[in-house]
């Protein structure tokens, strides 16, 4: 991990959440599989900080089978109890449960519009919105976009999805570039942007 680079100050020092600063956070993502990841991850860190979810992240693909929607939309209670025992993640039944119920409403979405990915990206017209912030201060926690999407997902029946979960979502899925200009990301997270298609 290189030490120089400028960087967001959210991420600190620490290894891992560099790391994830460096090579996933605001990088356009359409993989459906990797949106399911994140969907599950935000969905589950609400309450909580984001480096306590990441250092947890490795035991979640494993609870949740790598994070297939197909295979979470099979749990039934019998994984839930198992879930409920697994100290490697969050042990609340209403985030396990909305994981589950999520995954089935992901399906559906996959299968009106070929897939999630196109389902998410209509919302910005499929090209990532650049913003250019300078301080952490003026970084929203929720966007009118935030609340449009939102509303939708919970219309479809998703689960612990508020507005500031989603645009959490939305930050790290590249969705929205929310790296400020003066750290080195923001520039590559743009050239990404200018290359990515759905």
């Amino acid at each position: 991990m290189s030490t120089h680079l400028e960087r967001c100050p959210w991420c600190g020092t620490d290894e891992l959440y560099c790391s994830y600063h460096d090579h996933e956070w605001g990088a356009p993502l359409s993989d459906d599989q990797r949106l399911f990841e994140f969907l599950a991850l935000e969905s589950a860190q609400a309450g909580l900080s984001w480096i306590t979810i990441l250092r947890k992240r490795d035991n979640y693909r494993k609870a949740f089978k790598r994070f297939d929607p197909i295979a979470v939309s099979r749990f039934g209670e019998k994984q839930v109890e198992k879930l409920l025992t697994d100290k490697g993640i969050v042990r609340n039944r209403a985030k396990i449960e909305a994981c589950i119920n999520n995954a089935h409403r992901f399906l559906e979405l996959q299968s009106s519009h070929g897939s999630f990915a196109r389902y998410l990206w209509d919302f910005v017209d499929g090209k990532p919105l650049q913003n250019r912030h300078k301080t952490m201060k003026t970084i929203p926690a929720t966007t009118p976009l935030s609340d449009t999407l939102s509303k939708d997902l919970k219309k479809r029946g998703f689960k612990f999805l508020g507005s500031t979960t989603v645009y959490a979502f939305m930050q790290a899925t590249g969705m929205v570039n929310d790296h400020l200009l003066s750290c080195y990301r923001h520039e590559d997270c743009a050239e990404l942007a200018r290359k990515f298609t759905v």
